[in-house]
């Protein structure tokens, strides 16, 4: 393994932009080039280490304080953390970079429609009909970041295009290295 800085990226965004497809491809390229990198997912997260909490304001508050809590343990360990969740509220999030010493927070912007089409699980049909509740996109809000680090566009993008970004900001930053 490289001797490296832990840093931590943020990807937040609503339900089914890409977050984690973008990660999951960044993840391998730096594995690739010998980085240690773990990844965050909300839903591998919600299912192993959250599974006692609901989707009301203060459960999912209190899902990204341990998500947070996670990624600030990993990377002042030198462990590059890829955080993906929806973590829509602008307070978690500014908590989240608060906490986590090297912090990159990168907005997955997708428009409501597109992120309903690509939702093979079809939770946004489930939450349109009353069957899920407190689902970001729908009858809950998502509050967009007002200053990332990288806004990357996956109705416009390409996974390639929008992973391309990701890498030449945190090289640009000092994260990385070719």
């Amino acid at each position: 393994m490289k001797k490296h800085l832990g840093f931590t990226i943020w990807f937040t965004g609503l339900p089914c932009c890409g977050k984690t497809t973008i990660a999951n491809k960044v993840a391998a390229i730096l594995k690739k080039r010998n980085y240690l990198v773990e990844q965050l997912d909300g839903d591998l997260i919600r299912q192993n280490f959250s599974s006692d909490l609901t989707f009301s304001k203060k459960d999912r508050d209190e899902n990204i304080k341990r998500a947070t809590f996670l990624a600030k343990m990993l990377s002042r360990n030198n462990v590059v953390v890829l955080a993906s969740f929806v973590s829509p509220y602008r307070k978690q999030r500014r908590r989240a970079r608060k906490e986590i010493k090297n912090f990159v927070e990168v907005y997955v912007r997708c428009p409501v429609k597109i992120c309903m089409k690509r939702d093979v699980k079809g939770m946004y049909q489930q939450a349109l009909e009353g069957k899920i509740t407190h689902f970001t996109g729908v009858d809950d809000p998502y509050e967009a970041p007002e200053h990332p680090e990288l806004i990357v566009d996956t109705d416009i993008e390409s996974v390639e295009e929008s992973v391309g970004k990701v890498l030449r900001k945190i090289e640009e930053l000092g994260y990385i290295t070719e």
